[in-house]
């Protein structure tokens, strides 16, 4: 087998890397002591790798876009989550969702939402799901129940549809300027059968920004509350069928959500290990280097073996789901990229501690290690990861 990247891939890759060494990770310690949540946010540094093609990296060409595959994508999150994690999550958030546009969305919403995306440095989007009541279960929701899942009530009013409720830690939520929003437009039935799904811009009448959560880990990466209080949206913005919203995203066969998220902590995974080989090859203890004691070399292996193996695991789910979601593909199986996003989290947490236990082994503190273990902490309900272990396990069972 040929696991070797194409010239063009290699490209990406350096290019992710020129800009993670010399433009993310001089500033990411500096956003991260920022205490007010709000402020942690650089629209700078979004500007500069928006410039470099980050922000539109998922776009087709057709539509102006690069048109990067899924291998790519991953790589090139990979290699920007070496510098900063965060940052990296706030560019491909934006892949997944332009991408869909083109996918999904009907040709007036991609008239009138992918040229602005692709013209505008400063536009990035978000997916509107969470709300304090429904979360990670809105992935397996109960078969009948109509009180489980999204509560955020979309109602017809003439040409219009009037939204009001909240949503809760959305991506992206008090910078992006366009949402995917999940609705209840039939309570009376369950969320496979009742919502609805809108694109909804942040300057639509009736809809503001609440709170932006202070996070321990993840500061620069914007999560906030969504307040819709009659907010105006026009039928024209809904996308599929009324009623639809729980299958609208069925032409989307890339389970793009799970791959991100693995490749993000690759990304974390080799700035620790970078971080505990630099550290152990230049501090002493006892007259040796860190990196002679046998106890030490053991946690460094052991942070090696992890990463190369999410690596691996990464990298081959992603040229799956790739060919996968080629037309005509004979294979559409997600295992792999619901198995791959339980060994991220376990693999990214652990390496990040063994990193931590190495620099505080002699009563040292690092700020940068510290940050990384606060970051990939997070994945512990990341995106429904528990979760997916009980997707996964029925999947496997009924096999």
């Amino acid at each position: 087998m040929d696991f070797s990247l194409t010239e063009e891939q290699r490209e990406w890759q350096h290019k992710a890397r020129r800009f993670a060494d010399e433009e993310l990770k001089p500033l990411t310690l500096e956003r991260d002591r920022i205490a007010d949540p709000r402020q942690t946010f650089d629209w700078e540094i979004i500007k500069k790798g928006s410039r470099l093609g980050f922000r539109t990296l998922a776009v087709p060409k057709a539509y102006g876009g690069h048109g990067a595959d899924l291998v790519t994508q991953t790589i090139v999150m990979a290699e920007l989550a070496r510098g900063d994690n965060a940052i990296s999550k706030t560019f491909c958030q934006c892949w997944k969702w332009s991408q869909l546009i083109t996918i999904i969305c009907n040709q007036d919403q991609q008239d009138r939402f992918i040229r602005p995306f692709m013209a505008d440095d400063t536009y990035l989007l978000g997916y509107a799901a969470t709300e304090p009541n429904a979360s990670s279960d809105n992935r397996m929701p109960p078969e009948s129940d109509p009180k489980a899942g999204w509560k955020l009530k979309a109602e017809r009013n003439g040409d219009d549809w009037l939204i009001n409720g909240e949503k809760m830690l959305i991506a992206n939520g008090s910078v992006a300027k366009l949402f995917f929003v999940n609705t209840r437009t039939n309570p009376n039935v369950s969320i496979r059968e009742g919502t609805t799904l809108f694109l909804v811009p942040s300057d639509t009448p009736g809809f503001r920004v609440g709170k932006v959560f202070n996070k321990n880990g993840w500061r620069f990466y914007q999560n906030a509350e969504l307040i819709f209080d009659n907010a105006r949206v026009p039928h024209a913005n809904v996308i599929g069928e009324v009623n639809g919203g729980h299958k609208a995203r069925a032409a989307d066969t890339s389970q793009f959500g799970d791959i991100e998220l693995a490749g993000i902590a690759l990304g974390i995974c080799d700035a620790a290990l970078e971080m505990g080989l630099q550290y152990a090859r230049k501090t002493t203890r006892e007259g040796r280097v860190l990196s002679a004691h046998q106890t030490v070399q053991l946690r460094l292996s052991e942070m090696q073996v992890l990463t190369e193996a999410l690596r691996s695991f990464v990298l081959r789910t992603a040229w799956e789901r790739e060919l996968a979601s080629q037309p005509g593909a004979k294979s559409k199986d997600y295992l792999n990229a619901q198995l791959v996003m339980i060994f991220a989290k376990s693999s990214v947490q652990r390496v990040t501690q063994l990193n931590l236990d190495l620099h505080r082994a002699i009563g040292a503190m690092d700020e940068a290690a510290d940050k990384l273990a606060r970051d990939a902490a997070i994945w512990t309900h990341l995106a429904g990861s528990t979760l997916l272990n009980i997707i996964a396990a029925k999947v496997l069972f009924n096999s």
